[in-house]
């Protein structure tokens, strides 16, 4: 076992002793604190210590890369430095004071999404595999024949049978299979208004109930509303008024208002009924209210706002421009992760697939994550005789080509300055392709190479050449701005940085 008590003893130095620590936790690969003043941390005395693989502040934590050792490299900073760690919610709300409204609006956003998103995730993987199913021609299996004679559509090419058409097996599977995307993509309300009572500290199962309330069976479907004639939308008639009984299937902005209004009435109700009837009439004045005001205001408004955003973000993914809007969003994706606003864009890709069946955006997000691992690859080679360094980098590009950039980026790429815009003019090339040619995916997926599976299968091919250049571009620029004087000068030091608590 690495004895690492040097290592902590250094750290506690570096990053301030131990009364500029407020709290102190770990997760999987970091240590995560929140320091009473931040620019005490010396963060180029704290990258030299032999366990340090990195250092980065986000969401108002300043987080030490440690790796998978991070554990026993916790212990024993805990012993050393006499602070005890707290859970990583109660970090969290001690960070908050080190953050701005936008940063603190943000990391509401990012702890309200990321405990759905490994179901989105799946929901992707198995809506790309349905359209493999359902639109792939089998040539192999025999062309459609009509009386002995092979069919072809109006421009006389041959019509080919898909797979669910010529397998029993498979048309099954792909009939099982919507079981579960419809759950989660229909049903996404019910995670999110759930999410947000967790994250509120409401009570969960009204948020499950109020999200059963936006998407229930006797509600007009959202996907049928468009079709459906105003005078043949059903509704609830109370005599003196009425309430069109329309559901939000897929819908994120009136589920995030109900969510929200549910969470705070219900808080607020805690603080001024008796503690002796609060068990009957804190949820019975919380969800009842809320629910009224979901289908009366808020569903209403939301799905227009809804619209909206995803139309402006559609027109500029698809308009006469789109190629600028590509060109941008994929440069400056990057820098986007460092501030934490990148997280707004989970609530857009989910708007962009429940109206229009698919998200362009995401793409270019899976794209910005292999170009920044591209970098570290050629950082490899060009510290390759640099064990620490390898040591560092490779698991480094093995997790951003997987998906997580954060070791690549903070550990890696920002460290030295150049291989960050390297990917970024990677990443900004590739988007550019990507827009010009629309590139969809089903959803959100994994963000790195295994990206693929969730393109629709119309757009594989140049989403394979956007990955290639995504790989290409930025291993090259790395290489040739290594050579660069000025380029070797460069540190972390000359970014901008995020600054806390302005």
């Amino acid at each position: 076992m690495v004895d690492f008590k040097q290592d902590a003893k250094q750290l506690l130095e570096d990053i301030g002793g131990p009364e500029n620590i407020s709290a102190v936790t770990h997760c999987a690969t970091r240590m995560r604190f929140v320091l009473n003043d931040p620019s005490k941390a010396d963060n180029k005395k704290i990258e030299k210590i032999p366990a340090v693989k990195g250092t980065f502040t986000q969401a108002g934590q300043y987080q030490v890369i440690i790796g998978n050792e991070v554990a026993t490299f916790y212990n024993e900073f805990e012993k050393i430095s006499g602070k005890s760690g707290v859970s990583k919610d109660e970090v969290k709300q001690a960070s908050k004071k080190n953050q701005n409204p936008l940063q603190r609006a943000m990391s509401v956003l990012a702890e309200v999404f990321s405990p759905i998103i490994p179901a989105i995730v799946v929901g992707g993987l198995i809506l790309g595999f349905r359209n493999i199913l359902e639109a792939i021609p089998m040539e192999t299996l025999g062309q459609a024949m009509a009386d002995g004679v092979p069919q072809v559509n109006a421009a006389g090419e041959p019509i080919y049978n898909t797979i669910v058409q010529v397998s029993q097996f498979w048309s099954g599977v792909n009939s099982f299979l919507w079981l579960i995307g419809e759950a989660i993509f229909h049903f996404l309300p019910v995670g999110i208004t759930w999410s947000i009572a967790k994250k509120m500290g409401s009570t969960q199962i009204l948020g499950i109930v109020l999200g059963i309330t936006l998407v229930s069976p006797q509600l007009l479907n959202a996907y049928a509303v468009p079709g459906t004639a105003a005078a043949d939308i059903p509704f609830w008639d109370f005599g003196f008024f009425q309430i069109d009984m329309i559901g939000y299937q897929a819908q994120v902005i009136p589920a995030m208002l109900a969510g929200f209004l549910l969470a705070y009435l219900e808080l607020g109700l805690r603080k001024i009924i008796p503690q002796a009837i609060s068990m009957i009439f804190v949820p019975l004045f919380a969800l009842v209210p809320t629910v009224l005001i979901a289908h009366t205001v808020l569903g209403p408004i939301g799905w227009q706002i809804g619209d909206w955003i995803s139309n402006l973000v559609y027109s500029g993914l698809t308009g006469s421009l789109s190629w600028l809007f590509g060109l941008l969003f994929g440069t400056f994706y990057a820098p986007l992760v460092i501030t934490g606003l990148h997280h707004m864009t989970n609530a857009i890709d989910l708007q962009l697939v429940a109206d229009f069946g698919g998200t362009n955006l995401w793409p270019m997000i899976a794209l910005s994550n292999i170009a920044q691992g591209s970098a570290v690859v050629a950082i490899i080679f060009i510290n390759r005789k640099n064990k620490e360094e390898r040591d560092i980098s490779i698991p480094a590009a093995i997790s951003c080509y997987l998906g997580v950039t954060e070791p690549a980026m903070f550990g890696i790429n920002i460290k030295y300055a150049y291989p960050f815009f390297a990917a970024m003019i990677g990443s900004g090339i590739a988007g550019l392709v990507a827009s010009i040619f629309n590139v969809t995916a089903n959803s959100i997926g994994v963000g790195g190479l295994p990206g693929i599976l969730s393109i629709q299968n119309q757009y594989w091919g140049i989403f394979l050449i956007c990955m290639v250049i995504a790989i290409v571009v930025p291993i090259v620029l790395t290489f040739a701005f290594s050579k660069n004087k000025r380029f070797q000068k460069m540190g972390i030091d000359d970014l901008p940085q995020p600054k806390l608590g302005s």
